[in-house]
Order: structure tokens, then sequence, then C-alpha cells
């Protein structure tokens, strides 16, 4: 119940107003009652103090106080005990709202109730109590249960019943529900109907009464009863049911005036074996067309009849019909009419035999029969739900023929081929067939699985009519049937594939007319023979291989891809090289040979294109790649992939398999080199201004079309290493060192090649001292690689050639006669300087002449004639007169006079000359090469008188 509150001050028109439970109320007497009271509109404290009062039938006016909140002496005598042991009392729900609690409600209980609050309000303004009939009706309710102890197998059916009875005068109703308890355990709830007559399963029973396990049904006006079916070990415990008796207040709500148990019943329920088995059995297995044979599926298992099974029968594997748990047979196709016909039957014999029966047999019967037999499960809708399937083992049977003489001879034209090879057959109907005679044939395969498939049968009409496998393949041709002559038939699989393997049947019946010109089977035969079919991939493999893994540049290689096995040309294979340059991690296409014979090349190396070839061997799916010219760019890693193709009888492809060879890793070596340069040392001396002779001499090389690079260097003993004067490269290209342009060697260099290309010359022209040292040349050896790049290939240094470049040997010469010269002043004297020798024809000159006074320490020079033939006077012949008188000469190379003119004595002294050789070096300077100087020539100059003197000297 809701009870509502006010404020506690209220409004200052606020009307107080006590609502009590609307009566008239229907309790039966011993139960547990609960009447409410509340307050509102009133002012004061929050907590409202309320007090409890009944007007009894026998005195409808007298007021009989029975509990109050605020004051304990309240309650008169008569409910004094009561309320003191609580078997009265007020809850306070809240502030201005409570309960009345009656815990056994008696008979005289029944009467008027008032509710009162004291008043807390400023004045008296409202209603202070309010009044409800309460009325004790007798407990007429009755749940009664016959106490018993039931033992169980798992999987039996338990039933119990619950007697509810009452005899209210009031309208009420009544909810029953189930209950199991184990030992201290909770109750579980197993089912209720509700008083509004709902059906509940408790959540531990719901799915079990969802499939219709757990049933509760009513029988009769006060009986109920429980059903469960298919009993749980967990079902075992204490079995009561619970029953509580409602009414509708006025208020519209129900109330459970009274709730009852019955007596438990203790049921036990003991775990079975739910297994079962199947076994089939006939009489025997050989029969004759027109005798019955019947079949007896026999299930074994533990309370059949309270379980549910269905059984079907099947033919070859193909159904023949089923019984469900209602025994009623549903028969297949041509079975059915058999068994309209009164040829067929089938039944269930007792609970645990199915029975199969056919009356009279025919040739066609002939197969393997079986029964299976599945344990259900009935749901709540009524329906069946499978849980277990077990099926014996086959029982095949053989129908003979009523009688046939025929006979037959299958051909095959070979009992073991390769896939995509034609199969052919011939089927013979050798003897012992009338004229009347038409054969119909059907042509079947047992694969090794043992599964039968149809592959195209005949009729005696010559209808063909392919099996269902191969109805497409023989739309496309792929199966062709011919009867040859009567008796005589053909059957071709062109383009067999794996699954066409097994054993080929050719069952050939005899049909003969009757007198009433209906056709009667007389008799069939069969015989046949098996092929064996290898597998396109079966052994499908494939191999790189290379007898030159190491190859020199321009050398030519070969790769093969070896298929195997060794396939017919007709098998498509393609095959693709893939190469790995070398230092790349990654495979590219590098040509494809296609399953149809042409060739695609790969689009990342069109270098290959121009140097490779690829070729397919006539006999065999072999391809070998050919590389003319190698160089780096074929260096790395090689594998083929190879694919096996089969066309189909659509004429689609199906890629079988493929494979990837092994790795093959080429390696494409530069040219073991000979390159060999003399290594002779050699010294060389020579005067400056004459050429110097080099040579570097090629003694070997690899190839006659190598280039050489030739580095010519010369070294200074005060250098660490050499400097180059001259580089000619592979490609004749001249390139001056440093040295030469530091130097100034341009242009005194001279390079040269022999007309057989193996020896190198450099001359350096007009030698000079300073070219002196130590002359070597570097040769670099340089060929064109197949892909017209040249590289170096080897490189040596020559011996050195140790060259020393120095001036002219001193040859000059002058006369180192000493004379004595007298003669008189005034007279003409001349003195002489001959050069009896000199360096160079093409030297020049200069002479100076000196003269030792008397009376003068140091010599003086006199003059100077230049190489120029520059005079040039010394400090003596600037004295006096004596520059005018001298004359300096040279009639005749060699020959240098020093004429003075009117001599006088002061000119006296000894008189040489000192000559000067002068050469031009290979640059044009001029050098001082040598001196000399010649004896000496005394001069005496005497005054006239002395001639005697000079006669006597």
């Amino acid at each position: 119940v809701m009870l509502g509150s006010s404020s506690p001050t209220g409004m200052a028109l606020a009307q107080r107003q006590v609502a009590v439970q609307e009566g008239p109320l229907y309790r039966t007497e011993g139960s547990h009652i609960t009447l409410w009271c509340k307050v509102s509109g009133y002012q004061g404290p929050a907590e409202q103090n309320f007090q409890w009062s009944i007007y009894l039938p026998s005195a409808p006016e007298r007021e009989v106080q029975i509990v109050s909140t605020v004051d304990p002496s309240f309650p008169y005598a008569i409910y004094t005990q009561r309320v003191r042991s609580r078997g009265i009392y007020v809850e306070r729900v809240q502030g201005d709202a409570v309960l009345l609690h009656i815990t056994e409600l008696q008979d005289r209980d029944a009467g008027e109730y008032e509710c009162h609050t004291p008043n807390t309000d400023e004045r008296y303004f409202g209603s202070y109590s309010a009044k409800m009939n309460l009325v004790v009706i007798p407990d007429s309710l009755r749940v009664t249960a016959v106490p018993q102890t039931l033992n169980k197998v798992e999987r039996d059916s338990l039933e119990l019943k619950c007697e509810v009875s009452k005899s209210t005068a009031q309208h009420s109703h009544v909810s029953i529900a189930w209950y199991r308890q184990r030992g201290s355990e909770a109750p579980v709830e197993i089912i209720s109907l509700s008083r509004d007559f709902v059906l509940r399963a408790g959540s531990t029973y719901a799915q079990r009464q969802a499939t219709g396990d757990i049933r509760l049904d009513k029988v009769g006006e006060t009986t109920s009863k429980l059903t469960i079916y298919n009993l749980h070990p967990s079902d075992q415990g204490e079995f009561y049911c619970e029953a509580a008796e409602w009414i509708q207040d006025p208020d519209k709500s129900w109330y459970a005036m009274t709730r009852k148990r019955s007596q438990g019943a203790i049921v036990n329920v003991q775990a079975t074996d739910k297994e079962f088995s199947v076994r089939l059995e006939t009489e025997k297995r050989t029969y004759i067309v027109g005798e019955p044979v019947e079949f007896r599926c026999i299930l074994e298992a533990q309370n059949v009849p309270d379980r549910y099974f269905s059984i079907s029968w099947a033919f070859n594997s193909s159904l023949i019909a089923s019984l469900g748990p209602n025994a009623v047979p549903v028969l297949n196709n041509e079975f059915a009419q058999r068994e309209a016909l009164g040829q067929l039957k089938v039944a269930k014999e007792s609970d645990n035999v199915f029975v199969l029966k056919i009356y009279r047999l025919r040739l066609e019967d002939s197969g393997k029969y079986n029964c299976r037999v599945t344990e259900r499960e009935k749901s709540v809708t009524g329906d069946f739900i499978d849980k277990e399937s077990k099926r014996p083992k086959n029982i095949p049977i053989t129908v003979l023929p009523l009688k046939t003489s025929i006979s037959l001879e299958i051909i095959n034209n070979a009992s073991s081929v390769l896939e995509g090879e034609s199969l052919r057959f011939g089927c013979n109907v050798r003897s012992g067939f009338g004229p009347q005679s038409r054969f119909s044939v059907t042509w079947q395969l047992m694969d090794k699985l043992n599964r039968r498939s149809e592959i195209v049968r005949l009729d005696r009409e010559g209808t063909l009519q392919p099996g269902p496998s191969y109805a497409e393949r023989s739309s496309y041709g792929g199966i062709q049937v011919e009867q040859v002559r009567p008796g005589s038939f053909t059957l071709e699989i062109f383009n067999s594939v794996k699954a066409d393997e097994g054993h080929y049947e050719c069952r050939v019946v005899e049909w003969t007319r009757t007198l009433d010109g209906e056709w009667q089977m007389v008799g069939e035969r069969h015989t046949g023979t098996p092929v064996s079919i290898t597998a396109l991939e079966a052994g499908f493999a494939v191999t790189a291989i290379s007898r030159t893994p190491g190859v020199t540049y321009n050398e030519s290689f070969d790769l093969q891809c070896i298929i195997k096995p060794h396939y017919p040309s007709w098998v498509p294979v393609s095959v693709t090289w893939r190469f790995q340059p070398a230092g790349s991690t990654e495979f590219h296409d590098l040509v494809t040979f296609t399953r149809d014979g042409g060739v695609q090349w790969g689009d990342r190396y069109a270098g290959f294109r121009t140097r490779t070839a690829i070729e397919k061997a006539e006999s065999s799916n072999n391809v070998r790649l050919s590389i003319s010219r190698a160089s780096d760019t074929e260096a790395g890693k090689y594998q083929c992939v190879a694919e096996l193709w089969r066309k189909n009888y659509n004429s689609s492809w199906t890629r079988l398999a493929d494979r990837t060879s092994n790795l093959l890793e080429i390696r494409v070596l530069r040219p073991v080199t000979k390159l060999q340069v003399s290594k002779s040392k050699r010294s060389i001396t020579l005067v400056e201004n004459r050429p110097i002779p080099l040579n570097c001499s090629v003694k070997s090389q690899t190839s006659p079309d190598s280039h050489f690079a030739v580095l010519w260097y010369v070294h200074k003993p005060s250098d660490a290493d050499g400097k180059l004067i001259l580089k000619t490269t592979h490609s004749s290209a001249f390139e001056y060192g440093t040295y030469a342009e530091e130097e100034g060697l341009r242009g005194r260099l001279q390079f040269e090649r022999s007309a057989s290309g193996g020896l190198f010359s450099l001359t350096v022209q007009r030698a000079e001292v300073r070219d002196s040292g130590s002359y070597y040349c570097h040769v670099e050896e340089w060929l064109l690689s197949p892909n017209h790049a040249w590289y170096k290939l080897a490189e040596e240094v020559s011996g050195r050639t140790e060259v020393t470049v120095k001036q002219p040997d001193n040859r000059l010469q002058v006369n180192q006669t000493h004379k004595n010269i007298t003669v008189l002043e005034n007279q003409w004297v001349t003195l002489e300087c001959l050069v009896s020798s000199r360096t160079s024809p093409s030297s020049q000159l200069s002479v100076e002449w000196y003269v030792w006074r008397p009376g003068h320490p140091e010599k003086e020079a006199v003059a100077r004639l230049s190489r120029q033939s520059t005079l040039r006077y010394g400090d003596l012949a600037a004295l006096g007169d004596l520059r005018s008188r001298l004359h300096l000469e040279s009639p005749s190379p060699g020959l240098y006079l020093l004429s003075i003119q009117n001599a006088t004595v002061r000119d006296s002294g000894a008189y040489n000359c000192r000559v000067e050789e002068w050469l031009l070096d290979p640059s044009d300077r001029w050098y001082k090469r040598a001196e000399d100087l010649s004896g000496l020539t005394t001069l005496t100059v005497k005054q006239p008188g002395e001639e005697n003197l000079m006669e006597t000297a």
C-alpha cells in the first residue's frame, strides 16, 4: 500500500484528513494481517501519533481501545496482553503513516476499526479519525497429498497428485505450486498455476517444461497432477505442493489470505544406461527374381516403451521409407508405388522390431540394404528432436535372373592411362540371345571408395540417358556411347580425369516381347574391368640445372628446366624462368614459355632479350634458357617455375599444380688477366739537349682486343711518390700530368705506340739536367664488356729507367804558353789569346784581358769582349789615353788579339786572358759551362836609347 504524506505545518487553511484502508476486508482466522492509516493536512510536528480502537458487532456504539503510539496505557484490558507480547503492534512507516499488525487473527477481532490522530493543530479543522470494517472468516483451505516414497529409474515418468479444497463463502481464487527440496537446501519451484490461471515453470525446469517434459494438469474440481517425463537423477528429492487462497480487496488488489503445503513424497531416481544398439537380420543373401525377402531391424535398449525411436530403411544409400515414433511409414518414390501394388511392406512389428518385406524381388533389387534408428525427444509443441542415430552394417543381397543365357565380354583399350587420355571400352553380348531379344546397357563406375555412380544408360529403344554426375560432361561431347551392332556397345570417355579411376562395369539387360506385346526382362549380365589413372601431377617435379655455374665475360651459358615425369606433348606445361640479380632480394619473371607454346618476356630486364634464347625440347617439356655474351647483368640467381595445366571438357583450363625449382646461382667472372709488363731496369746517361727515349713494353695481354691506358711517372729522390707526367687512356686520349704542367714539359713530350700495339714509347725532347730521375710506366688493361661498356681488368707497373742528364764535358783549352815581348815606346804591340779547343762548336766565348803592372799588387782589368762581341773597357783602360790606344779583334775563331798602339812604359806588365765558354741549354737559356786562363805574356816597353839593352837582352 502506498502511503502519502503532507507538510508537517500545512497551510493556513490546511484541513486535517485521516484515511484508513478501505473495507470491508475479509481475512482468515489465524492469519497475520495489517491495516494502514495515514494523516495529511496537519500542523505541528512531522511525527504524528496514532491510536487504534474497535467497535465490536455486539456493541457497535462502544469504543474499545486497542493500541496507541503515544500512550502505553491506552489499550483496554482485553488487548493489553496481546499488545505487550506484540501480538498486536503498530509499525511506523513514516512520520504520518502507520500499519496496525495483528499477528494471529482471532474471530473476536472482527468489527469496525477506527484510527485516530491526536490534535497538533492550532485549532480543530478537518477530520481526526477514520473507520473501516474487518470481517474474520474461517480458514477453510485444505491441501493434502499422499505421503509416499517412490523409486524411479532415469528417463522414467513421475506422476504426483495434490488435493486442494476450500469452502469460503466469499469469492476467492486459489494458486497452486509444486516444489522439490533436498535436505537443508532451499526449495526449488518446479511449476505453478497462479490465481489468474497462468502456468509458469521455475527457472530450473523452464527448459524441460518448454520441451513438454513437465506438465501440471487439473483433474476434477480439486485435484492437480504434476507429471515429469524423462526423469533425471537431479530430480531426486522431496516433492510437495503449496496452495494459497486469494481474495480481492475493495481497492481491487489481491490478498493471499492463507497459504498451506501438503505432505511430501520422497522420490529416488536411479541413473540408467542411455545407450542402444541396432542389428539387421535377413534369412539369406542370394535370391531369385520373384522370391520374397524380409529384413528385420532389431533395437536393443532399456525402457523402449518410454522412449521415442524412428527408423529409416535405405537401399544402396537411397531412402526407401521412414517410420516416426507414431509408426506410420512414409515411402519414397518408386517404393511407394510398389507398396501401393502390394509388392512391398514397411511395418513396426513390436517396440523393438521393425520389418521391411519385398514380396517379389527384381533384378534391380540387388544391392546393399540397411536401417538407421534415431532416438528422439518430444518437445512441448509436440515436435520431435533428433538425439542420436545408429545403423548396423549393410546387408548385401544378390538377385539372380530367372533365366538368361547371354554372356558378356568387356574390352578395355588400356588398364592404366595417364590423366587426359581417352578411355575406350567395348561390351559385347557374345552368345545366347534370339532374334527377338533387345538389350539395354548401363555403364557404371565403382570408385576406390566403393561409391557407385551411373555414367550413362542406353535403353532398349536406343535412348541415351547420362547419369546425374556425367550430364554436363556428356553435353560437351566428353562421353559417347554407341551401339555398333545388336548386342555390341562402346563407351568412350574423352579427356579423362583422376576421378574417372575405378572399376568400370557394363551391365546388360536382355528383354523379350511377350505374347501380349509387353516387354519383359529376361535377365541381366554384367562384367567389368579396372582402370588405373595416373594423375598428371603425380610425381610432378622441376629441377633447374646448369653445367657452368661460373662463366667468364662474353662466354655463353645454358640453363635447363627439367620437368618430370616425361609428359606427352599434348600435356600443357608452362615454364617461367625467374631471375634475381646479384645483390638484389627480389625475383622477377624473366621469360615464360606459355602452355600454348608462346613466349612471353618480362618487362624488367629488356637487355636479356637481345642475348637470350628460350627453346622447348620437342620430345619433352624441358625448357632451355641460353644466354650469350655473359656480363655482370646476368649474374645472380635463377629458378624456373613450372605450371601443369589440364584442358577441361568445356574448354576451360584448370591449373593442376605448380612447382618451383631449386635455385641456380650463376657467377659471371671477369677474364683471368694475362697482362705482363716488362720489368727490365735500365740506366740512361745523356747530355742535355738530347732526347730521352723511354719504353713501356707489354709482353702479354689477356685478349687481342685489349686496350691499354698508359700512365708515365717520374720519381725524384726528393719526392715520396712518383709524379704523373702523361696519361694516355684506353681510348687514346691524352692527359698531361701535373708534373708536365709544372715543369713545362708539354712541348717536349712525344708519345708513340707501335703498330703491334704492345710497345709504348715516350720521348722527352731536349733533355735538361733537371729531367734526371727514375722513370716508369703504369699500364691498365681495359676490355669491352658484353654490354659495350669498357672496364679495367688489370694493371701493372713496369721496371724503372734511371735517367741522368748532364751538361757537356768541358773541353775548353786556352794556350798556356808564357811569352815575353819587349818593345820601344810608341811602337804597336799585339798580344795573343788562343783558344785551342772548346766544348761545343756552337758555344759562345767571352774574353777578358788582365794585367799585372809593376808596383800594383792586384791585377787590373783591361778590356772585355763579351760572347755577344760587345767590348767593355776595364778600369785601367779608363785611365789616361790607354782606351784610345787599345784595339781588340778576333781574326779567326778561337784567336783573340789585343793591340796597344803607341805603347808607353806604363803599359809594361804581365798580361793574360780569361776565356769563358757559354752554352745554350734546351730551354734556350745561356749558361757558362767553363772558363780558362791563358799563359802570361810579359810586355816590356822601353824608352828610346834602351835598344842596346834590348839587344843585349
